[in-house]
């Protein structure tokens, strides 16, 4: 399961590098007018702040099925010990 928490954390990461990084070149290289240029940051910034959102909230999913698995993991193996544990005594 951490490896899959890394990896999540990893594509985030990536994604915010790309998204300042995208919002830097388009700075530099845009032949915009200042207000043309808020305007633009502005959308990107709430178009990355919703993309954000969305991977929060899967990784939240991700997180949830993970601990149902590993409770009901748990559980299997309680049984199987207790009922060995019957059978053996």
């Amino acid at each position: 399961m951490s490896r899959d928490e890394g990896a999540a954390a990893t594509v985030l990461l990536a994604f915010l590098v790309g998204a300042v990084s995208g919002a830097a070149l388009a700075l530099l290289f845009a032949p915009a007018t200042g207000d043309e240029t808020r305007k633009f940051l502005k959308d990107k910034a709430r178009e990355g702040r919703d993309r954000a959102a969305d991977a929060m909230e899967k990784g939240r999913e991700v997180v949830k099925e993970g601990r149902e698995v590993l409770s009901e993991a748990f559980e299997r193996g309680r049984e199987a010990y207790e009922r060995t544990r019957r059978e053996n005594a």
